[in-house]
């Protein structure tokens, strides 16, 4: 592993570790080595030092060559416009301006990059004119071309601006759904609405698609901007000549100019960017969905927007909700008896030294049991989020849970699928093996959370 504090850690934790081994920095490879015995750990670290001594992959027999720099990827692919940056935090914004030198727009999909180097990685990347998107960019569409945690949708004439992967991912999946298409999403990473960035990318990505021939809606994806920023953005959305809508989740008193229409949840901002309504199963759905039991909703979110979307709607029902990531007017976990809990598990806390949840679901599994044989939990809510960069089956890692809980007086679970038949997954194959297993499964992230809320006031 690369010898960053994360992956020390992790090693160290392990008992993999001497002293040379904990004195690496983030520019050392560190190999550790657990053996039976000495004489064994001796052939294993001469085998890896004789694969390291190679000079290349392209030496190896069958093997196709891979550059290893920047430079050396644009020497063999000149004609190349975009670069994407996938490196440890201390390494992104480094390579990220290497890129933008050599004109490249650049999606960094790293975290951990100081807020100082987001800056000035974005204001440079304004001057180059060129897009920095992220850094912590999880999704884009470009061109039809998926980069990152993103699904295969139809191309169509919605342009999307997103702050969140999974916000992107939610909206672009229920576009298709409804039968429209994408232009292009694209991304900025989260803190680009903040105070300290300013929306740089958020406007030069709008400005993009203003000039885009083939976008004639936009939508712009966010949680609520500090408000001299979002005077920022709506003064520009307010010159575009183009339909555009406005998702700033949990924003309840926004002024949209006349040409913009705010949308409360992802679900409506879907709609309203197709111009059709997902069919409104409620009242037909919610005569089977009705908990067996009082007590509580626990949500276990692998996207973050997704569980912001849902903290809103049960709040807006007028139920007292508790989170990790708490909305305005939400609890931290604990702060208030009887409250709902929604975990965003694939938040930093949760994610340490591990993956995240969409890459492994399984990290899911220890919150999904406690869940599940809470005498408390009335009502399971999940998201199932698949696509490029996500597992393979995520519904299965859920049915393995449920298949080592008994099913008798068990808590009633929803959840939805964020993605398209189209995506490596399947989204049918994904909802019918949850139906197989007894879960609800809803049209939308936000329709899930409206009928487990109507499924927990049936028995209160």
């Amino acid at each position: 592993m690369m010898g960053t504090p994360a992956n020390l850690e992790i090693m160290n934790d392990a008992r993999l570790l001497n002293e040379v081994g904990r004195a690496a920095s983030g520019g050392d490879l560190v190999i550790a080595i657990r053996a039976d015995n000495s004489a064994a750990a001796d052939v294993a670290l001469a085998e890896a030092q004789g694969l390291l001594n190679r000079s290349s992959a392209g030496s190896r027999e069958g093997a196709t060559w891979q550059p290893s720099s920047l430079r050396a990827a644009v020497n063999a692919m000149p004609e190349a416009n975009l670069a994407l940056i996938s490196v440890p935090g201390e390494f992104a914004a480094a390579e990220a301006r290497k890129a933008i030198r050599r004109g490249l727009h650049t999606m960094i999909f790293s975290d951990n990059v100081s807020i100082d180097d987001e800056v000035a990685i974005k204001r440079e990347a304004l001057e180059a004119g060129v897009l920095a998107m992220g850094p912590d960019c999880g999704t884009a569409i470009i061109n039809g071309t998926p980069l990152a945690f993103a699904n295969v949708v139809r191309r169509g004439n919605v342009g999307i601006v997103g702050a969140s992967g999974t916000g992107i991912q939610e909206v672009t999946c229920l576009i298709d759904q409804l039968g429209g298409g994408i232009s292009h999403a694209i991304g900025v990473g989260g803190r680009d609405l903040s105070t300290e960035v300013g929306g740089i990318s958020t406007l030069m990505a709008l400005e993009v698609l203003e000039n885009d021939y083939e976008t004639d809606n936009l939508v712009l994806i966010s949680k609520p901007p500090p408000k001299e920023v979002a005077d920022k953005i709506l003064q520009r959305v307010a010159q575009s000549k183009k339909a555009v809508t406005i998702c700033f989740l949990g924003s309840r008193n926004l002024v949209s100019p006349v040409n913009a229409t705010q949308a409360m949840t992802l679900e409506s901002a879907a709609e309203l960017a197709s111009g059709k309504q997902l069919p409104d199963f409620d009242n037909t759905e919610s005569k089977k969905t009705f908990a067996t039991r009082a007590g509580i909703i626990r949500g276990l979110f692998s996207g973050g927007t997704l569980c912001t979307e849902a903290q809103l709607i049960i709040q807006d029902a007028g139920q007292t909700i508790t989170s990790n990531v708490p909305i305005a007017g939400a609890g931290p976990i604990g702060s208030e008896a009887r409250a709902h809990v929604l975990l965003d598990l694939g938040d930093d806390e949760f994610t340490k030294g591990k993956p995240h949840p969409m890459i492994d679901p399984s990290v899911r599994s220890p919150a999904l049991r406690d869940a599940l044989t809470s005498p408390d939990t009335a009502a399971i809510l999940l998201d199932v989020v698949i696509g490029y960069g996500s597992y393979s089956d995520p519904a299965g890692e859920i049915i393995s849970v449920l298949n080592e809980v008994s099913s008798e007086n068990r808590p009633i679970i929803i959840a939805s699928v964020t993605g398209t038949d189209a995506d490596p997954q399947s989204r049918s194959m994904q909802v019918a093996k949850l139906k197989t297993a007894g879960v609800q499964v809803a049209q939308s992230n936000a329709h899930a959370a409206r009928l487990a809320t109507k499924a927990i006031e049936k028995i209160s």
